[in-house]
């Protein structure tokens, strides 16, 4: 942890400030454990509000203080005025604006001091100040990094439920490989604070309904290895969604499935978005394979080594041509 990232921030947060804490688009558990940890850390001091560009999954409204999130596709107006009179805005788990879509132009106007936390790849040049490590296993680690190196003794069960709960489903409950000795240490301290991990694991993992498991029946149904290649791949109409009665957040970890299999190396998943008039793909993999420069290369995305994610503007038919086109380029390159 950069020492003198936190001092300058302790800096400015000598009194007290408008505070606006902003997540990427559709945010998952790391990036609203990451905006509530820091919520719960400031409030008693500063005026803190967290903006959601929009929805996400119902499952997440166990951590504590969600419903105190704003969302931005809900209450525009309100969210606006929020970020043009902060002084104070941090981004979490995101380092584009294009993460953000309309969120974007509001937080570039913004005059005020600007502090990314992210663990992706390839950082943008936006923020005041950046604290980016891509090996870290999640944004909330780096979170408590930050927290701990500010003042440990504010830490308390509410914001390490927060965290715990980034750190376990970005790790993929820590078996991912960027999972270190370091986060299984921080997570043994969160757990001393009162964090209760099997009840955390139920509200992730086991809290679905089961159209959602109808869903991901479908899901496997659907996948197709890719012919002479360590590759399989699954797509999800509109249709198959509408059938299972999709929610937000429902397909998170599907693709997963894939990897799986003997000898598969990479696994994708592709779901048509006919509202938004998109596909959305999701990337994993293993070994030698790296996601993150397919999805930035040929799908508009990025994001990790072995996991990463992208969009595609053609129909789902026409983006799984594409897609197989350009991951024999990718592979045998």
């Amino acid at each position: 942890m950069n020492k003198s990232f936190v001092s300058n921030i302790k800096t400015h947060l000598l009194d007290r400030k408008k505070i606006v804490v902003i997540p990427h688009l559709s945010p998952d558990a790391d990036a609203l454990g990451s905006c509530l940890a820091i919520y719960h850390f400031f409030k008693n001091n500063h005026e803190v509000d967290i903006i959601s560009p929009n929805e996400y999954s119902e499952v997440l409204k166990f951590l504590p203080s969600e419903d105190e999130i704003n969302r931005f596709d809900l209450s525009k107006d309100k969210c606006v005025k929020l970020i043009n009179h902060a002084e104070i805005i941090f981004i979490l788990d995101f380092n584009n604006l294009n993460r953000v879509r309309k969120l974007s132009p509001y937080i570039k106007e913004s005059k005020a001091i600007k502090i990314m936390i992210d663990h992706h790849e390839s950082p943008d040049d936006f923020a005041t100040y950046a604290y980016c490590v891509p090996s870290m296993s999640s944004t909330c680690e780096m979170i408590y990094n930050f927290l701990s190196e500010y003042d440990k003794n504010l830490i308390d069960k509410d914001i390490a439920e927060c965290i715990y709960t980034g750190i376990v489903a970005d790790t993929g409950s820590f078996r991912f490989p960027s999972t270190s000795s370091n986060t299984l240490k921080i997570a043994s301290e969160l757990i001393d604070l009162g964090v209760e991990i099997d009840q955390i694991y139920q509200n992730l993992f086991n809290n679905f309904q089961f159209s959602r498991l109808k869903l991901l029946g479908k899901t496997l149904e659907n996948f197709k290895k890719v012919k002479d290649l360590p590759v399989m791949y699954s797509l999800l109409s509109d249709e198959d969604q509408k059938t299972n009665n999709y929610k937000k957040g429902d397909t998170e970890g599907f693709v997963n499935f894939g990897l799986s299999i003997e000898g598969i190396l990479c696994s994708v998943l592709m779901v048509e978005k006919k509202d938004e008039g998109v596909v959305k793909l999701s990337f994993r993999s293993k070994g030698k394979i790296s996601v993150n420069d397919f999805a930035e290369k040929f799908f508009n995305g990025g994001g990790h080594i072995h996991a990463a994610g992208g969009i595609s503007h053609l129909s789902l038919a026409e983006t799984e041509e594409k897609f197989l086109k350009d991951i024999l380029t990718h592979i045998k390159s």
